[in-house]
């Protein structure tokens, strides 16, 4: 009789804990709900993000790919040829807090390779110190950036990177990721379009804008390669005695 009395006032001890105020029964036949938390998707899993705009006081969103990138159309490339650029340069590489201004050419218009030295130095891998020399041509398109927008820094995000991928143009030192203060990284990016004649001058560019990050990445192609443009709103991850002497740079990035 008194282990049936315990029961029965465990039982109504148990019911006033799960009615007390505030508190809602759980129903037995409905599947428990996860925690939000856990429900929650990390925005790149499957490769995309929300995105979402306001147009008329109302808000809609939708789900966009984190990167989306294609080849450039032929009729979107330059049809004339590049003219050469002053050969000016002012750059300050951001992550060294070191900075450049001079001419990347000779009084004759030859290529001054103690001005190229001193830039790959600027370009050189932040983690190892490591310096590799850039693609020359990188740096006319960088002169010509700043022909462009006369007066104003081009700031160096990222330039060679020797712990990237293989694949990557940082890697083959032929990339840079710039902004310019003051100047819209939509703006830049369709300047940086205007340089590019295309894989049949043995000129393409690679050119993608980072809206996260708040800057664009322009690289020179091996030959033969496709012109290629891209959105990246995913975010960016980004010492040795420097060497008095250039080295040779890589030739054949694959992508």
């Amino acid at each position: 009789m008194r282990r049936i009395v315990l029961l029965i006032a465990a039982g109504l001890m148990i019911g006033f804990a799960a009615f007390e105020p505030g508190s809602v029964a759980a129903d037995p036949t409905k599947p428990a709900k996860p925690a939000k938390a856990s429900a929650r998707r990390n925005v790149n899993d499957k490769g995309t993000m929300k995105q979402c705009a306001e147009r008329g006081g109302k808000k809609s969103c939708k789900r966009v790919a984190v990167f989306q990138g294609h080849n450039a159309a032929q009729s979107a490339l330059r049809a004339d040829p590049l003219d050469k650029p002053s050969g000016d340069v002012w750059l300050r590489a951001e992550n060294l807090g070191e900075e450049f201004q001079g001419n990347i050419y000779k009084a004759d218009g030859s290529f001054d390779d103690a001005a190229l030295a001193k830039l790959d130095d600027l370009w050189r891998d932040t983690k190892s110190g490591e310096v590799r020399a850039v693609r020359a041509q990188l740096y006319e398109h960088l002169s010509r950036i700043c022909d462009h927008y006369p007066g104003q820094r081009v700031d160096l995000v990222s330039g060679f990177r020797f712990h990237e991928r293989d694949s990557s143009r940082h890697y083959h030192a032929s990339a840079m990721d710039i902004r310019i203060k003051d100047i819209s990284i939509r703006e830049l990016y369709h300047f940086a379009e205007t340089l590019d004649v295309g894989k049949d001058e043995d000129g393409a560019l690679g050119i993608g804008i980072y809206p996260t990050s708040q800057f664009i990445h322009v690289d020179y192609r091996a030959p033969g390669e496709p012109s290629f443009r891209w959105t990246d709103w995913s975010g960016h991850s980004s010492g040795k005695k420097k060497s008095p002497a250039r080295t040779q740079p890589a030739r054949k990035p694959v992508s």
